[in-house]
């Protein structure tokens, strides 16, 4: 499979993109004049460059406004091609894209834009170059690959081709399944992007939204299923149009970039087994059953303190690592790490983020799997010493280097803690505690623009849901919500990207110095049960503003007496057509840390997002009393 990715993409110093496109494990790259304008040398050289780089220019942007014109301009409109055709052999490339967007004066009329088409291709192929034409969804005269393809067809010229770019071929929800009968050999090149299913207007669209493919919502597996049963085997280029990007560090953007085309590509092999592009060889993706530990890097001289909030949780010492100085907390099936190593990276976790989450395990359908697609699709292996007798864990770093491990049942993996920690120093006790019984969900707060890195991330490597994304106005600035979770549940990962860092997850990721998990939320059966026995142990429970309550009586139909049991205990509550919801929050801790305690009765499957404001400003304020009083 030959990758490329259009240079518009990516903002900044063009010499230290293409290394970032390079190194990402790209072949080529798109080039628009835009580069030659600002690049400070010769086409001649610019070429060069890309070269050394060990990448090729696998298509120049573009013509525009070329085709079906009178005769007094027609001649001027081939005059500027070639003018174009110059600039492709200094820069040393061959294929030039000519889009469909014909000037205004054009007559249009297949037979004469398929002559001037079948003209202009026997002048490029007399200077060795091609012409890949492509219909523009918002063109005047052709919108239709299918329209472009007859126009191809007509003009019959080995030199003409089409580009086929998923933006326009999926408009307005156009199928691509047209594409099988379009022979191999007439389509010269393939672009990708993204882009959310909102309705709005095409161009707009194109030119503001476009993303990474698995990041919107266009059928792109079914597009390049379409494109692959032809036998095509050409360049799939990456061409994406949206500021965003342009916000992103360029070495990020090029491993999204190459991370989403092999994984979008490797469901399309699934759906055509026989295709001719070769496609890096990798597992399927896995299923998250669970989140096996959580665990924190910590002080030795200042744990106490986490230690004291686990006990008020109800968390008991289990056990010790039998080699390293981590500790095993555990509450029903929650498993939470303490490390206190020196020398280890839980300790550099902690000399740059104080006592946080440096580290998680997923409990997963095959471990070596999960880790060998993560590998395959970019994520950089983790690897720390193990001592005698103890497994070795297989782990990556994630997005912002945070440490992914992962675990299984099938293996010696299932057998972690009875091989790599000493139960047998506080074993008997009971482990009950508060009632807390698994891990329900976490929290990770970024900047609003890696949230796509993130998302692509995760599903691209498990099988997990995205759901819709919600925007919440905290009391500093927006934020915006998106769950990601496995179909039973098992796993559920909320990602938080702020727009500011006036808000408070803003202040957090700015605070905390890129620690990303900002919230565990952990399930009971009966929280009403659970909130007392955790004031009885000196948990200290969020205040939730009485005028919530009040709100809460509007908006749902409840009995008198639960609605005075939920105020009580500063009980939150929600409900949907599946079930209900209730939920409390710990004060925040440290730099803005907090914990969750989850109750879900029947199917429902939100996270009580019409509290959020509420739980935001009793945060804020409780923040503004500790400024204050400091």
């Amino acid at each position: 499979m030959k990758t490329s990715i259009a240079t518009i993409a990516i903002a900044g110093d063009l010499s230290k993109n293409l290394t970032a496109i390079a190194n990402a494990g790209f072949d080529g790259v798109e080039l628009f004049e835009q580069d030659l304008i600002a690049f400070n040398g010769s086409p001649q050289r610019l070429g060069e460059m890309v070269r050394e780089h060990g990448l090729r220019i696998d298509l120049l942007q573009s013509v525009k406004e070329f085709g079906g014109l009178p005769a007094p301009l027609r001649a001027r409109g081939f005059d500027v091609v070639e003018r174009k055709f110059d600039l492709m052999q200094a820069l040393g490339t061959e294929l030039l894209l000519v889009s469909s967007c014909t000037p205004a004066a054009s007559l249009g009329g297949v037979d004469r834009l398929a002559s001037d088409l079948r003209e202009l291709a026997e002048r490029a192929a007399r200077r060795g170059l091609r012409i890949g034409y492509e219909a523009v969804s918002w063109a005047r005269i052709v919108a239709d690959y299918r329209d472009a393809w007859e126009l191809v067809r007509r003009a019959d010229h080995p030199a003409l081709g089409l580009v086929l770019d998923s933006i326009h071929v999926l408009a307005d929800a156009l199928s691509p399944e047209h594409i099988r009968i379009i022979p191999a050999d007439r389509i010269f090149h393939v672009q990708l992007a993204d882009a959310p299913l909102l309705r709005m207007e095409l161009e707009y669209r194109s030119r503001n939204f476009r993303s990474l493919p698995g990041e919107g919502g266009l059928a792109l597996a079914d597009f390049m299923s379409a494109v692959a049963a032809t036998g095509y085997d050409g360049p799939v280029s990456l061409e994406i149009l949206n500021y965003r990007f342009h916000s992103g560090l360029p070495r990020t953007i090029a491993e999204d970039g190459y991370r989403s085309i092999v994984q979008l590509m490797d469901q399309v092999r699934t759906r055509q087994p026989e295709m001719v592009m070769q496609v890096p060889e990798m597992p399927a993706k896995s299923r998250a059953e669970g989140i096996e530990f959580i665990e924190f890097a910590a002080d030795a001289e200042k744990v106490a303190g986490l230690e004291r909030l686990l006990d008020t949780l109800g968390f008991v010492p289990l056990a010790h690592h039998i080699n390293k100085r981590v500790a095993l907390w555990r509450q029903g099936a929650i498993n939470i790490l303490i490390n206190t190593e020196p020398k280890s990276f839980a300790h550099s976790a902690y000399t740059m983020y104080g006592t946080s989450v440096c580290d998680m395990a997923l409990l997963v359908d095959d471990a070596q799997a999960a880790a060998a697609r993560a590998r395959a699709l970019g994520a950089n292996p983790f690897n720390q010493p193990h001592g005698k007798d103890e497994l070795d864990i297989p782990a990556i770093r994630g997005v912002r280097g945070t440490v992914l491990h992962f675990v299984d049942q099938q293996s010696a993996l299932g057998r972690i803690w009875e091989t790599d920690f000493d139960l047998s120093l506080n074993g008997g006790q009971d482990i009950s505690g508060v009632g807390l019984t698994r891990i329900d969900h976490i929290s990770q707060v970024m900047d609003h623009g890696e949230m796509l890195t993130w998302t692509l991330f995760y599903t691209s490597i498990f099988e997990m849901s995205k759901m819709a994304t919600i925007n919440t106005v905290d009391p500093g600035g927006r934020v915006y919500s998106r769950a990601l979770q496995s179909d039973d549940g098992g796993v559920r990962i909320v990602l938080n990207g702020a727009d500011t860092q006036r808000s408070f997850s803003g202040r957090f990721d700015a605070d905390s110095a890129g620690s990303s998990v900002q919230q565990l939320a952990f399930a009971c059966d009966d929280i009403f049960a659970t909130s007392e026995a955790l004031a009885a142990r000196g948990f200290e429970i969020l205040s939730i503003p009485q005028d919530y309550y009040l709100d809460l009586a509007a908006r749902c139909a409840l009995d008198a007496s639960l609605l005075e049991r939920l105020r009580a205990a500063d009980i939150l509550y929600d409900e949907d057509a599946n079930g209900a919801f209730y939920h409390l929050y710990s004060r925040p801790h440290g730099e803005g840390f907090f914990f969750e305690i989850v109750q879900r009765c029947g199917g429902y499957d939100g996270y009580g997002a019409a509290n959020t404001p509420y739980r935001l400003a009793a945060q804020k304020k409780l923040k503004s009393k500790r400024g204050t009083s400091g």
